[in-house]
């Protein structure tokens, strides 16, 4: 299912916040053109070089898109970019710095007027309103910065040292509320044929997933505390060591499945009556005394055994696997959750996007090369190729 095919967006993007937004509208069938610097293109096609040369956050958040490399600021340039998305675009996104797109002449304000069918969707660290601007808008703003001035590093880490999320967590985020913003968009486009400005912060999407921790905190209350990879409020919930040196991890949500895990696993069922571990506000206010008692049980067990405990005792639980784990996990195998995508080093594998369809894949199209589709786009857009020659020579495209 492709519901946005015959669609078609201008991304001025970089980096993942507006690349991820894009690439899910790709998924879903739209022709995204991606705007790039001409030798250099997005910055994170340098980050690494980990995908048969290629940059693993360029491989993940670009497929299916076209590349068309532009000097926006070049008169000539400027002229084809506001060129292309007046005749094509259905929607343009931009993550540039604040107030860049109007300098360049393709900010809604500047664009409105021309096509008034036209989304454009804004993603900024703290919002770009000009009339609610705030302290912070002209502030640099990458995903680790935004992890911490969202309080997310705070709860985050071990009670000795707090952490960043081991992936771009505030990018993905933007993105993803982006992404449905833009949805959004499109389905009262359909009602009443008109488009609109979308203002997308990645402080405010952060926020809302801060959510939970947010109101945990709520009237100065005390946040949840660092628990590493142990949950902060629920206990016993998190990693064990197990015997022969591995971990499990296993998580209890009532106190039914107390009863059960002390009866059936920690095979001590009068440890569901001790008054330090009745109710989950007095197991995590012991949690220690009580992960002895876990650790202490287990340590007589290997991990295939302490599983198979859990599972008899309908506990939750799971592997703590690496990524290695993940690119072999059976579960993604079995449901045939693995395409291939072409890449300019070569095919490689890909998941399928979250949720199945009963009537076809979405689009998986090759990750582009650098200035990949320049000159077919160009053609579209009328330029001959005598022109096209020229501008390459002057370094516009």
């Amino acid at each position: 299912m492709q519901p946005l095919n015959g669609l078609t967006v201008v991304a001025l993007e970089h980096a993942i916040a507006a690349p991820f937004a894009t690439r899910q509208l790709a998924d879903l069938g739209a022709r995204v053109i991606k705007i790039e610097r001409p030798g250099v293109g997005d910055f994170a096609r340098g980050y690494d070089q980990r995908v048969k040369g290629l940059a693993s956050h360029f491989v993940w958040t670009n497929r299916s898109k076209e590349s068309l490399t532009l000097d926006v600021k070049h008169p000539r340039g400027a002229e084809l970019l506001l060129q292309l998305i007046i005749d094509k675009a259905d929607c343009v996104v931009q993550n540039l710095a604040p107030g860049a797109a109007a300098r360049l002449g393709v900010s809604w304000d500047a664009l409105k007027s021309k096509r008034p069918d036209l989304i454009v969707c804004d993603i900024s660290g703290y919002g770009d309103d000009p009339d609610k601007p705030g302290p912070y808008r002209d502030k640099k703003a990458y995903d680790l910065l935004i992890q911490s001035e969202s309080g997310f590093v705070s709860i985050t880490g071990t009670h000795a040292e707090p952490s960043k999320a081991g992936l771009p967590i505030a990018d993905v985020a933007a993105g993803m509320f982006a992404y449905s913003n833009i949805l959004a968009a499109l389905l009262q486009r359909n009602i009443d044929g008109l488009g609109r400005r979308i203002d997308l912060s990645m402080l405010e999407a952060m926020g809302e997933w801060m959510g939970y921790p947010l109101y945990y905190a709520f009237e100065g209350a005390a946040p949840p505390p660092r628990a590493g990879a142990a949950h902060a409020t629920i206990y016993p919930y998190g990693p064990f060591p197990c015997g022969d040196g591995k971990t499990v991890m296993l998580g209890l949500q009532n106190e039914r499945e107390w009863l059960q895990f002390c009866d059936k696993v920690l095979l001590q069922a009068n440890l569901a009556q001790d008054e330090r571990f009745k109710g989950n506000a007095s197991r995590t206010a012991n949690r220690e005394a009580l992960r002895a008692l876990i650790v202490h049980s287990f340590a007589a067990l290997n991990h295939e055994q302490v599983v198979q405990r859990l599972e008899d005792a309908q506990i939750a639980n799971a592997e703590l696997r690496d990524m290695a784990g993940l690119w072999q996990h059976e579960q993604l195998a079995a449901r045939g959750r693995w395409r291939e995508v072409q890449t300019a080093a070569g095919p490689v594998p890909a998941l399928l996007p979250p949720g199945s369809w009963n009537d076809g894949d979405p689009q998986l199209k090759a990750v582009p090369a650098l200035g990949a589709h320049t000159d077919a786009l160009l053609a579209e857009l009328g330029v001959g190729v005598g022109e096209i020659a020229q501008l390459r020579a002057a370094g516009v495209i």
